[in-house]
């Protein structure tokens, strides 16, 4: 007679041993096949292999990109109609020093230039929300609204009651916000916004377990689009701590831009293609993609990342800006954690002899932001980079300009998670006169310097919590 309680007892410790050894191969292969980063490829494949039942189920909810696939397959098909509405030149001066910048950007977006537009600068919500509500006032045919913060505070009220008014009149109206950052288990802005009649979506949400993964990949883009004619953009979310003149108790400086011209059209498919993969609804037609013509002088060009398709391609941009400068680079950023390759290459652009200027808060939102910092910039002051620190209010502008003539504005930090996880929009511009005035929002905020001997000095308990911090860089 057979004894079964003997025999699952022996072959217990075989058959774990045996799924165990199937689990760690697997993710080794899947590891191998789409990572790029090696540390992180060589740390999923470790954690397998030590712990292949935790390591496989930790992979298999946190490191597998599930976006990928999904992005192109909703995406994809709004690009014909880009390329085939899109209006404006598809270079500018072939002999300008900078062309080179503007022919990598070309081969990392895959997008033309576009001149013939007008940026505006706006200050803080006190001088985007006008101007976006008159917009919103104004729509005769379509708004597309996307934003990582929306509060259901008074501005956000104002604007749900205004799109709400839009869309009583006639006009096509769809909103996104963030599934994270504006609110996960509650959304009152969501609610709010569905109460109101409004087609509204939520970008990346999900309460079930295994799509948790899903928590650290976040839409960060700030996009208004109206009648496919007027843009907005910036860093400005809709919160009433935007609005200086209010009072607010944490206050947020920041800056934001209004667009006209060609280069909308590529602002608007930004916005569609987001709306594609939250509501699996294609927009099209005139009401979002209208003959467009010039308004200004800026050449300019979209650039969006995220984890699918564009991944990392601001910081790529980026990188390209560094390498093409030769005499200045100003960069305004709320959080300053880029990985070792922007750390090289601004410490290689120092070393060269270029005036490399970093403005930062001098107290962050988010204290483990300043920590880490802290242990992350000491190359930089070493290679000659100054660091400068504004006072409050919280500065959130992103700002990025070389040479006094290339700009690049948008959503994106200079960090990890919006170099690699979020979604991020940005728009680099050829453009002196908007450089110039960017170049001295920064150099108004130079305000106390970061220095070396400020660093060396930390005590030994403070430095190894700031390089205990740094540890976290992916994930701040």
């Amino acid at each position: 007679m057979i004894d079964w309680f003997e025999f699952v007892t022996r072959i217990k410790p075989g058959l774990e041993l045996s799924i165990g050894l199937v689990i760690a191969v697997a993710v080794t292969v899947h590891v191998l096949l789409t990572k790029k980063d090696t540390a992180s490829a060589t740390a999923w494949i470790g954690l397998a292999w030590l712990a292949p039942f935790f390591g496989g189920a930790t992979y298999f909810v946190l490191g597998i990109n599930r976006v990928r696939r999904r992005a192109i397959r909703l995406r994809a098909p709004s690009a014909a109609r880009t390329r085939r509405h899109r209006k404006g030149g598809d270079a500018a001066d072939a002999d300008h020093r900078l062309a080179p910048l503007q022919l990598g950007i070309s081969r990392i977006t895959g997008r033309p230039i576009e001149t013939g537009n007008r940026i505006d600068i706006l200050n803080n919500g006190d001088g985007a929300y006008p101007a976006m509500l008159e917009a919103i006032a104004r729509a005769e045919h379509s708004i597309g609204l996307s934003s990582y913060i929306f509060r259901a505070d008074k501005i956000g009220h104002r604007f749900i009651a205004a799109l709400a008014e839009a869309q009583k009149r006639g006009v096509t109206v769809r909103v996104i916000v963030d599934g994270i950052g504006s609110g996960w288990l509650l959304s009152p802005a969501y609610r709010a916004l569905r109460q109101a009649g409004l087609p509204a979506g939520r970008f990346m949400h999900s309460a079930l377990p295994w799509r948790m993964s899903f928590l650290n990949l976040r839409s960060h883009k700030k996009i208004l689009v109206v009648d496919g004619r007027i843009g907005f953009t910036g860093g400005v979310n809709v919160a009433d701590q935007n609005l200086l003149a209010n009072n607010p108790p944490e206050p947020i400086q920041d800056t934001h831009f209004r667009i006209e011209g060609p280069i909308v059209a590529q602002l608007t498919y930004a916005f569609i293609r987001d709306w594609a993969f939250v509501a699996q609804e294609e927009l099209e037609g005139e009401a979002w993609y209208p003959e467009l013509r010039a308004h200004g002088h800026s050449i300019a060009r979209v650039v969006t990342a995220g984890p699918d398709e564009d991944l990392e391609k601001i910081e790529q941009t980026i990188l390209q800006a560094i390498a093409c400068s030769r005499t200045s680079i100003q960069v305004m950023t709320p959080y300053f954690l880029p990985d070792q390759r922007v750390i090289t290459a601004l410490g290689l652009a120092a070393q060269r002899g270029v005036a490399v200027d970093i403005v930062i808060p001098s107290k962050n939102v988010h204290r483990t932001m300043d920590w880490a910092t802290q242990a992350n910039v000491g190359p930089l002051l070493e290679a000659g980079v100054r660091i400068w620190r504004c006072p409050p209010p919280f500065r959130h502008s992103k700002l990025m300009v070389i040479e006094g003539e290339w700009s690049l504005i948008g959503s994106s930090n200079w960090d990890m998670r919006s170099f690699r996880l979020n979604f991020e929009l940005s728009i680099e511009s050829y453009d002196k006169a908007l450089a110039a005035s960017l170049g001295q929002i920064v150099a108004e905020n130079h305000s106390l310097p970061l220095t070396l001997e400020e660093l060396n000095a930390r005590p030994f308990p403070i430095r190894m919590r700031d390089a205990a911090a740094r540890l976290l860089l992916p994930y701040l």
